[in-house]
């Protein structure tokens, strides 16, 4: 394969997600912090040792912004039945409503950019690409 092939298909994946930041609502929360609220919502109850894991970076790193999301009583921290050394963390129904505006918010931004400035076609393969771009994101995590 080209490797011309690989740095454009990172530079378009990487211009449109640019552009879905920048049409994120102003919640008052970091990227980071939003990332982070993410991951809890799709693992569920989970540690702060596992999230570290999941997003590759140390525990100490997460802890400010776990801190914070606690403050804002977008997620719930806890002790483990079984281990009480173990802290647990899982979503607050406000973190779940805050996430789903944010995501509602790029949605739309996303659905009227398709609309209004590509053809029916080129949606269509967008469709048609999108399963095979999610196993591009997921064969890291299969290995």
């Amino acid at each position: 394969m080209d490797s011309s092939a690989g740095t454009e298909l990172r530079e378009s994946v990487m211009a449109v997600a640019r552009q879905m930041r920048r049409h994120r609502p102003d919640n008052g929360l970091t990227l980071s912090q939003m990332q982070l609220l993410g991951e809890i919502s799709r693992a569920g109850v989970t540690t702060p040792a596992e999230l570290g894991a999941l997003m590759h970076v140390k525990v100490q790193s997460l802890t400010d912004s776990l801190n914070e999301l606690v403050t804002r009583e977008l997620i719930a921290r806890r002790p483990d039945d079984t281990d009480r050394r173990r802290q647990l963390v899982e979503i607050t129904a406000g973190g779940a409503a805050l996430l789903a505006a944010d995501r509602a918010e790029r949605d739309e931004w996303l659905q009227d950019t398709m609309r209004d400035t590509l053809s029916t076609l080129e949606v269509d393969l967008l469709m048609l690409v999108a399963p095979i771009l999610r196993k591009l994101a997921d064969a890291d995590s299969a290995r």
